[in-house]
C-alpha cells in the first residue's frame, strides 16, 4: 500500500472521530483501502469486542479484540502496528497482502467511534498482560 493510501485512511480515521460517525463514502474508501478485512472489523464492532485495556496511573494503554470464531478467542493488539493473531504474522508480516488485520481495523474503528470498552487496570496488571506477547 502506498504512503498515500495511507494518508487517506488516516484522513478518513480522523474525520470519523470528529464526527464520532461513518458515513457511506468513508466506508466506501475504507473497503477499497482494506477490503474484505474491514467488513469482518465492522462486525467485531457492532458486537462490542474492542476492550481498552489502560493502565493506571500511567494511561498506557493495549486493546483487547475478540474474534470471529466461535472460541471467541481475544487478542492484543496495537491498531497502527501489531496484533497477536495469526493472520497478522502470515497475511501481513509474512506475504505482506494486507496492511493490517481485521482486529487492528476494529480497534481503529472503535476508537474513532468511541464505541470501545474502557477497562482499567493497575500498571503492574498491565505490564504482566503485555509479558504475555
Amino acid at each position: 500500500m502506498s504512503s498515500n493510501s495511507l494518508l487517506v485512511a488516516e484522513t478518513i480515521w480522523n474525520e470519523i472521530q470528529s464526527t464520532r460517525s461513518v458515513t457511506d463514502d468513508q466506508l466506501s474508501i475504507l473497503r477499497t483501502l482494506f477490503g474484505k478485512n474491514l467488513e469482518r472489523g465492522t462486525r467485531i464492532v457492532d458486537e462490542q469486542g474492542v476492550k481498552k485495556i489502560s493502565g493506571q496511573p500511567s494511561g498506557r494503554s493495549i486493546f483487547q479484540v475478540t474474534g470471529e470464531s466461535r472460541k471467541k478467542e481475544e487478542y492484543l493488539c496495537f491498531p497502527e502496528h501489531y496484533c497477536a493473531c495469526y493472520s497478522f504474522f502470515y497475511d501481513i508480516v509474512n506475504r505482506g497482502d494486507q496492511l493490517c488485520c481485521k482486529h487492528q481495523l476494529a480497534a481503529r474503528l472503535a476508537v474513532s467511534l468511541g464505541t470501545c470498552v474502557d477497562v482499567n487496570v493497575s500498571d503492574e496488571q498491565l505490564s504482566h498482560l503485555l509479558a504475555k506477547l
